[in-house]
């Protein structure tokens, strides 16, 4: 709503489509600090107005900035999650973050250092629960003896599957939640190839390897047979794509990010998708991960992004 998609929304719309996926039932709002940045928190906590803050769970992140030139920066000491926080609230209008997670891990700073920062966020009622984002299943175990993490986010759908060999793993033997984002592909799971004919110079997606003319060429074919299989059981195929993630588990919450009522109304309609073990596979059959062509993101590998020193769109200049 606020960053690397494109042209940017009026804030009214965009607070009114916050408010109407409240009144049809979301529970679970999602937000960074540099998603903007700090503009989105601010959009967040005017849709929190008139009641809507007692319905819902609040996520936010800490630990990428954005410097003046630009680039990126990431961080996690214990003065920077403290004056992150402090701002976060102060952004959103709120007593306590519900859920806060660091959003990439700085490999300058212990995560035992970062983590005990946010235990005393926690102790002093500024923090209820704390999550990771894109961390490895090392990061989260040693994280997890410090403090319980209640969440992991990570990017997780029918073309980005490299979590499931370890991650998804570890998490589910600490007990620990999965919030998936980019279930759909960044778009490309909802309307195919054609998605990038419709990219701006100011959508970051534009660079991403798998969205590249040679790669997208070869990607074609998953979301062809996405679509079949989607018109055989009478839905679209970001239903199908949400539903499949939704069939992972009664762990596992997919954020899809919109603009849209009308795509929003869509994916909510994903929950009324059912599907068989024979249908998953089928499903997984299309986009295991020796099929889809692509890295996720410039010039990292999906195997070494993990706890990255610095995030990945370091090469995207931030408007």
């Amino acid at each position: 709503m606020s960053v690397a998609y494109g042209e940017l929304k009026p804030e009214q719309d965009l607070i009114a489509l916050l408010q109407h996926a409240v009144a049809t039932g979301v529970t679970l709002l999602d937000t960074a600090d540099v998603y903007g940045p700090h503009t989105n928190e601010i959009l967040i906590g005017k849709a929190l107005q008139d009641g809507v803050r007692k319905k819902v769970e609040l996520a936010t992140k800490f630990g990428a900035l954005v410097l003046a030139d630009g680039s990126w920066d990431v961080r996690g000491d214990p003065a920077y999650v403290r004056a992150a926080c402090e701002a976060s609230l102060a952004r959103l209008g709120v007593d306590c973050i519900d859920l806060y997670y660091q959003i990439r891990i700085d490999k300058n700073v212990p995560v035992e250092i970062t983590m005990g920062e946010i235990k005393k966020l926690v102790e002093e009622g500024k923090v209820k629960y704390v999550g990771l984002s894109e961390a490895s299943a090392s990061t989260i175990r040693r994280a997890h003896a410090v403090h319980p993490i209640t969440a992991i986010q990570l990017e997780w759908s029918l073309w980005s599957r490299d979590v499931e060999e370890d991650i998804i793993p570890t998490c589910r033997e600490l007990g620990i939640g999965i919030v998936a984002y980019s279930p759909l592909g960044r778009g490309f799971l909802s309307t195919g190839p054609k998605l990038v004919d419709t990219l701006t110079d100011n959508d970051f997606r534009k660079y991403l390897p798998r969205f590249q003319p040679e790669n997208m060429e070869k990607n074609a074919a998953i979301f062809e047979h996405v679509s079949e299989m989607a018109a055989r059981k009478g839905c679209t195929p970001s239903q199908l794509a949400l539903a499949w993630v939704h069939h992972q588990g009664d762990d596992v919450c997919p954020i899809p990010g919109t603009t849209k009522i009308q795509n929003f109304n869509q994916n909510v309609g994903a929950l009324s998708v059912k599907l068989t073990p024979e249908e998953m596979a089928e499903l997984e059959s299309f986009a295991a991960m020796d099929v889809v062509h692509g890295d996720r993101y410039l010039n990292i590998h999906p195997n070494t992004w993990k706890d990255s020193e610095t995030p990945p769109l370091s090469s995207w200049k931030a408007t």
